[in-house]
């Protein structure tokens, strides 16, 4: 499912800059979740896992909407050296917000939220090993979690669309898809792209580390991430797909 650029040079792990790391989606994960799947995006591991109830936050009581929301965390070790656990700070991180309401935004843009009633949908996203592309990871195998609890109970017709991200960036000079840390740490451009099976885009993270970049390096990565999402949706498809306890 990969491409090839013709005489690019080959990164750390042997990939050339527009091929995506291994990525494998293993379904029913977890045993009680509605839905739940661990995705491996080369050596990056994330729990995913749905949660149906039927209520909705004080807020949005007696609307007759539903509402879909995240939640994102990482293990203590799940870098190269322990992190304090967000609970032991008593509060939780701006990055954690951040990544959480993106993941939230992300499957939003999928689901039928007027159909779905009263009811919420929690997808925990919970960073087991981390080597780049965690937010990424996280919203790509959300989804199948997210559309495999629906088809368990009935309720499929809900989703609009399909959704995926992956993470895009400047390494020496070129572009490069589905950075691990050693590229996104010292890359000139880091870009997350969250993109749906229409080709419609929900989020678009761009930041220039060194300098600046042009507008046409800007669609390069761009296209470059559609290319990839593309390839996801495939692996996404199969594991929704596949049979219950596979």
């Amino acid at each position: 499912m990969t491409a090839t650029i013709t005489g690019a040079g080959r990164r750390n792990d042997g990939r050339v800059p527009n091929q995506l790391r291994p990525v494998k989606i293993v379904p029913d994960y977890l045993k009680f979740a509605e839905g739940s799947v661990l995705i491996r995006v080369g050596d990056t591991r994330v729990i995913c896992a749905a949660t149906i109830e039927d209520r909705v936050p004080g807020w949005m009581r007696g609307k007759g909407r539903g509402w879909v929301t995240a939640e994102y965390s990482m293990l203590p070790r799940a870098g190269a050296e322990r992190s304090q656990r967000e609970a032991a700070r008593g509060s939780i991180g701006g990055r954690t917000h951040e990544i959480q309401r993106l993941i939230g935004r992300s499957l939003r843009g999928v689901i039928d939220m007027g159909k779905l009633g009263e009811r919420t949908i929690t997808l925990d996203c919970d960073v087991i090993q981390a080597d780049g592309g965690t937010r990424t990871a996280s919203i790509t195998g959300a989804y199948v979690a997210l559309a495999r609890a629906l088809h368990k109970y009935g309720m499929a017709q809900l989703l609009t669309g399909q959704v995926a991200a992956v993470s895009v960036g400047i390494v020496n000079a070129l572009p490069y898809l589905d950075l691990d840390y050693s590229e996104d740490s010292t890359a000139e451009v880091d870009f997350n792209v969250v993109m749906t099976n229409d080709d419609r885009l929900i989020e678009v993270q761009g930041t220039a580390e060194h300098g600046a970049f042009t507008r046409q390096q800007m669609d390069q990565m761009v296209d470059l991430a559609a290319a990839g999402i593309r390839q996801l949706f495939v692996l996404q498809q199969t594991a929704i797909e596949a049979p219950p306890g596979e």
